[in-house]
């Protein structure tokens, strides 16, 4: 048995190789919640670890920034938890706006809109602040982040998409760059289109207060794992709308106030 997790190392190796072969066959697996009721946040995390290396070892991707989730008190609420939880972003899955985005190779896509930090600097936790974030990012900028589950039916509880690399599929940046220091997120409010008609809307204190301070959380949890963010990284804040399927030949936008929109074809 692991000293540091209630799951022996064997186990981990299984189903991280479980969830990246599910994600290459474009397949499901039952949650591992209920095949292993005892699994913990730690075990899921190792097992993401381990599906995210199968991934980088097949494509020969690099990991390109970190995604955040599970930051809406109303998702929080859903799943039984009280924080979010991150993922790793990869070089295979992001797309640009002009690119149309195929779902050929997603499972159960669901789009979500929210904003991207693109860093300057370095910022290696713990101990960081949200000013510390202002001062280390290059610009943000709205985005779309296409959510995918290799878990049958979107069938989650937090360690489920933990291990699942926190459910991540593919996202899309927008043109549109603003600094941190030109505009407030916690207060801007987002509104998101679907096909040319209102879908939803929402403000940026619904993540974490603001997505400054979810990036503050993310840096610190993950300086206290001894991974810094790096300079040019992408760090995906957390989703600000309502979930969308994600459906081919639609098109969703999404606007941000006071830094702009973003738009995103499915093909």
């Amino acid at each position: 048995m692991d000293a540091k997790t209630g799951m022996d190392a064997d186990r981990i190796r299984s189903f991280g190789d479980a969830l990246y072969e599910a994600l290459a066959s474009r397949t499901t697996i039952a949650p591992l919640t209920e095949q292993a009721p005892g699994i913990t946040i730690q075990d899921a995390y190792r097992i993401q670890q381990r599906m995210v290396a199968r991934r980088l070892k097949a494509t020969g991707e690099t990991i390109v920034g970190k995604k955040i989730g599970v930051t809406s008190k109303a998702v929080q609420d859903l799943i039984h938890v009280t924080q979010p939880d991150f993922g790793q972003l990869t070089s295979g899955m992001a797309f640009e706006e002009g690119q149309e985005v195929p779902l050929s190779g997603l499972i159960q896509p669901k789009a979500e809109a929210e904003v991207a930090f693109v860093l300057k600097r370095d910022l290696q936790g713990p101990g960081v602040t949200a000013t510390d974030v202002i001062a280390a990012t290059d610009y943000v900028v709205p985005c779309f982040e296409i959510v995918d589950s290799r878990i049958t039916d979107w069938k989650i509880r937090i360690q489920d998409t933990v291990a699942d690399n926190a459910s991540c599929g593919v996202y899309l940046l927008g043109g549109a760059k603003k600094r941190l220091t030109d505009l407030d997120l916690s207060l801007a409010g987002l509104v998101l289109e679907r096909n040319g008609e209102l879908f939803s809307t929402a403000a940026g204190a619904a993540v974490q207060g603001g997505p400054v301070n979810a990036v503050v959380w993310l840096a610190n949890t993950l300086g206290a794992l001894g991974l810094p963010f790096k300079a040019g990284e992408v760090i995906l804040s957390g989703s600000q709308s309502s979930l969308i399927p994600a459906v081919k030949g639609e098109h969703l936008r999404s606007t941000v106030g006071g830094l702009g929109s973003c738009d995103i074809h499915f093909v």
